[in-house]
């Protein structure tokens, strides 16, 4: 779609630091003309991209507080407009009222997401870097991070861009081929018309792969452990932990609420929840806690569920066909070590078996390797760009026109379209084709101030 900043952007203010107290803290104001807005608050104009030490006064000239004062003329910002950040103390009080005297000089309160959307819609950047802003903000984990960084350097959008370059190229060849229609399918492969596409579609195959481990490091997997009581899953939860975060104690029943905790693997999230027990009892808050469990077994990705190697599987049959189905799911054997059995693997007729040992924590290593092979995680190094439900839906299809204009060699027409409906989706990651609503809701979910 084609950016259109707003005719007459009027000012607007944010804390942009997070709530709470600390060291600094910073008011952002974006819009236009604010050197008299900087000469109303401080009693003097700032020189551009200079920090300059400033008393920062109320209506009336008493001090709010003292700071650092930047100023950025446009162009040169963040959002293409003019930019003030007040850099004070970071008390809610202090910024509270700097935030008041902002927009009692005439700015208002900015919506989540403004800045950077003024920013997207001033050319500052693209849809995917936008993104790439709120990505970097909530990465879970340090591999997350690193890709986002990335996403908002523009690594994602230039090769979103490569490949629409090779598209627009591809078009204007069969666009020009039309008009000679008795030489069309010579002159395709004279141009090697075929060969291109399938490069194309090698080109989005591999940047949909790699989307898509983006999209695991940013999510990550919702890991739920079931099983019967004292089977060992708080135990297991700390192994995959790497510390203790659970309670453990021979008592059954001693986990009653479903406990959460986020542990990383290679650099995915994964976000494992140790359950209560399932059984039939008469205390009534456990049986609370196993009612939460069936509804996170019913959220989740996988679920991994643990058996008791040392006691009968009496029961373990009733709980499996009880799981819900099209979940994947990993069958623990714990407590190998009081029955002298080995660490492993096995898989038969599609379920896995891990037999592991959650004391000793023998075998657990096989179970994260099982759960990143469930992700579909193979590591990429530096290549992993953070991508979003959006962005992989966008590849999909455009690998599908992609396809489908290989169908269509000999229906020029329908090949051309084709090749026009691939571009139009990959159009959609950067920006370049969307719609209002799409935009609304991408920047409604950033923080306010960012």
């Amino acid at each position: 779609m084609e950016r259109q900043p707003p005719r007459a952007p009027d000012t607007i203010a944010a804390v942009a630091t997070a709530p709470g107290c600390g060291g600094i803290g910073v008011v952002r104001v974006s819009g236009s003309g604010l050197l008299g807005f900087a000469q109303a608050l401080c009693g003097r104009q700032p020189q551009p991209r200079l920090a300059q030490f400033s008393r920062f006064v109320d209506g009336e000239g008493r001090p709010i507080d003292e700071g650092i004062l930047l100023y950025f003329p446009a162009p040169a910002s963040f959002t293409g407009e003019d930019v003030l950040e007040l850099q004070g103390h970071g008390g809610p009080v202090v910024m509270q009222l700097l935030l008041e005297r902002c927009l009692g000089l005439g700015a208002r309160l900015a919506e989540p997401g403004e800045f950077t959307r003024r920013a997207f819609l001033n050319g500052k950047l693209d849809l995917a870097q936008a993104e790439g802003v709120a990505d970097l903000i909530e990465a879970s984990t340090a591999a997350a991070a690193r890709s986002a960084v990335r996403s908002l350097s523009g690594r994602f959008s230039e090769e979103v861009h490569r490949i629409v370059d090779r598209l627009v190229d591809l078009r204007m060849l069969v666009e020009a081929t039309l008009d000679f229609p008795e030489e069309e399918i010579e002159f395709l492969e004279r141009a090697r018309a075929m060969p291109r596409l399938e490069g194309i579609r090698g080109e989005l195959e591999a940047l949909l792969d790699r989307a898509g481990q983006g999209a695991l490091l940013r999510s990550g997997l919702n890991v739920v452990l079931v099983g019967a009581p004292n089977v060992g899953k708080s135990s297991l939860l700390n192994q995959l932990a790497g510390e203790e975060r659970a309670i453990v104690t021979d008592i059954a029943g001693t986990t009653r609420d479903a406990l959460r905790e986020t542990i990383q693997i290679e650099g995915i999230p994964l976000h494992v929840i140790d359950t209560a027990g399932l059984r039939d009892t008469a205390d009534t808050v456990e049986r609370l806690g196993i009612e939460r469990t069936w509804r996170e077994i019913e959220r989740a990705d996988v679920i991994v569920r643990l058996v008791d190697a040392s006691v009968s599987a009496t029961g373990d049959d009733e709980l499996a066909g009880r799981l819900p189905g099209g979940v994947e799911r990993i069958t623990v054997v714990n407590k190998i070590d009081l029955v002298s059995a080995a660490a492993g693997r096995e898989e038969q007729a599609g379920q896995v078996t891990v037999r592991v040992s959650a004391r000793t924590g023998e075998g657990v290593d096989l179970l994260r390797a099982e759960l990143l092979r469930v992700a579909g995680w193979h590591a990429h190094g530096e290549d992993v760009v953070l991508a979003r439900e959006r962005h992989l839906q966008a590849l999909r299809m455009a690998l599908g026109h992609v396809c489908a204009a290989g169908e269509q060699l000999a229906a020029l027409e329908l090949f051309a379209e084709e090749l026009r409906l691939a571009q139009e989706r990959l159009g959609e990651i950067t920006g370049e084709f969307g719609a209002d609503d799409l935009l609304g809701e991408i920047f409604s979910r950033f923080c306010i101030g960012k």
